[in-house]
C-alpha cells in the first residue's frame, strides 16, 4: 500500500461566525486519485486551498511528505493547482503559458522547450505551441492548464472542479484523459467536484463532505454500497432512507423489490410512475407514510397510481446508517 503523502490533522476554518471546516482529519496516499465530493459550501474547495497554501487554517496542521508545511506559501510546496477557470494568460501563446512557471525558476531555454514538447504530447496537443489561447476549445484550454501544471513536476496535482465548464460528452472524455495522465505521470491527484458520477468513475478513494465535516472516506464501492450516514447514502447515487423503530436503513432504489418479485412482504400504494433516460421510477407510500422509490432499466411494470401492491428488499441490501437528521436535532 502506498505511503501517506499528505496528512491534514484537526483542520478548522471559519469566516466570521460561519464554520467552513470543523476539525477535519484527512490523509492522502502517494500516487492515488482522491476526490473531495460534496455540494457547494461543504468545505471541499477550502480544503483544497489549504493543501495548496492559498488559505491558512485557523487550527490544525498540514504535513507533506513528513514535513509540516502549514505556514509555507504556495510557491514553496511541491504541488500545482488547476482551477475551474484555468487561469490561462490570453496575451501569451500556448508555449508561453506552459513555460510560465519554468521561466520564473530560471530554467534554460533548451530545458523549457523540451518540457513544452513533453507536456503537449502528454495532453495530446502536439504542434499547438504557437497557437493563441482564444483559438482553443474549452477542453483544449483545460489540457493546456494541466500541461502548465505538470511541467513543474509536482508530487501532487490539485484540481478544483476543472470539468465544471465543459459539456457532458467532453466532460466524460476528459475523465478518461485525467485517469490516463495520472497513471502515466505517477503523481497524486486531489480532485474537487460536486458531481457524484465523476467521483465514482475516476477515484481510488472518495471523501464525502457535508457542512465542513468529512462524512466518509473510502473507495467508490465502499461509499456507494456501505454508506456511513444517511447523508452519504442520499448524496451518492439514489437511496431510500427508511426509519424502522430505532434503526435507519439506506436502500438503493435499484434494490427495492416489487410486482411479485420474491421477498415482497410490505404493503405499499403506488404514488406515481415515470420514465427518465430509459429508467422506470416508481414512487411508493408505506402505511406509515414513508415514501420509497424503486428504479429499473428497460422494464415497464404494469403498476398504476393508487394501486396497492407488495414491495420489499433483501436484508443484505439494507445498510444501517447514522441518521444525520437525528444528529442535527441533538
Amino acid at each position: 500500500m502506498s505511503k501517506k503523502l499528505i496528512n491534514l490533522t484537526g483542520i478548522s476554518k471559519s469566516y466570521g461566525d460561519h464554520v467552513v471546516l470543523d476539525d477535519l482529519n484527512l490523509y492522502i496516499r502517494e500516487n492515488e486519485f482522491i476526490t473531495l465530493l460534496g455540494p457547494s459550501g461543504c468545505g471541499k474547495t477550502t480544503t483544497l486551498r489549504i493543501i495548496g497554501g492559498f488559505e491558512a487554517p485557523d487550527a490544525g496542521s498540514v504535513v507533506f511528505d513528513g514535513k509540516d508545511i502549514t505556514s509555507l506559501p504556495p510557491n514553496e510546496r511541491n504541488l500545482n493547482t488547476v482551477f475551474q477557470k484555468y487561469a490561462l494568460f490570453p496575451h501569451m501563446s500556448i508555449a508561453e503559458n506552459i513555460a510560465f512557471g519554468l521561466r520564473i525558476k530560471k530554467k534554460s531555454k533548451e530545458y523549457i522547450n523540451d518540457k513544452i514538447r513533453y507536456a503537449l504530447k502528454l495532453v495530446n496537443l502536439e504542434g499547438f505551441e504557437n497557437r493563441s489561447i482564444d483559438s482553443l476549445s474549452g477542453g483544449q484550454q483545460q489540457r493546456i492548464a494541466i500541461a502548465r501544471a505538470i511541467v513543474n513536476e509536482p508530487k501532487v496535482l490539485l484540481l478544483d472542479e476543472p470539468l465544471g465548464a465543459l459539456d457532458l460528452k467532453l466532460r466524460q472524455d476528459m475523465q478518461y484523459e485525467l485517469i490516463r495522465l495520472k497513471n502515466e505521470l505517477g503523481i497524486t491527484f486531489v480532485f474537487v467536484t460536486h458531481d457524484q458520477e465523476e467521483a465514482i468513475n475516476m477515484s481510488d478513494r472518495i471523501g464525502v463532505m457535508h457542512e465542513g465535516v468529512l462524512e466518509q472516506l473510502g473507495t467508490p464501492n465502499e461509499v456507494y454500497y456501505q454508506p456511513r450516514t444517511s447523508y452519504v447514502a442520499d448524496f451518492v447515487g439514489n437511496a431510500n432512507i427508511l426509519h424502522l423503530g430505532s434503526e435507519t436503513l439506506a436502500i438503493r432504489t435499484e434494490n427495492i423489490l416489487m410486482n411479485g418479485e420474491e421477498g415482497c412482504v410490505h404493503e405499499a400504494s403506488v404514488v406515481e410512475k415515470s420514465f427518465a433516460g430509459g429508467q422506470l421510477r416508481i414512487l411508493f407510500r408505506l402505511p406509515d407514510g414513508q415514501l420509497l422509490t424503486a428504479s429499473r432499466y428497460g422494464i415497464d411494470h404494469d403498476l398504476q397510481p393508487g394501486q396497492t401492491v407488495k414491495i420489499g428488499w433483501d436484508a443484505k441490501n439494507a445498510v444501517k446508517v447514522i441518521d444525520n437528521d437525528e444528529d442535527e436535532k441533538k
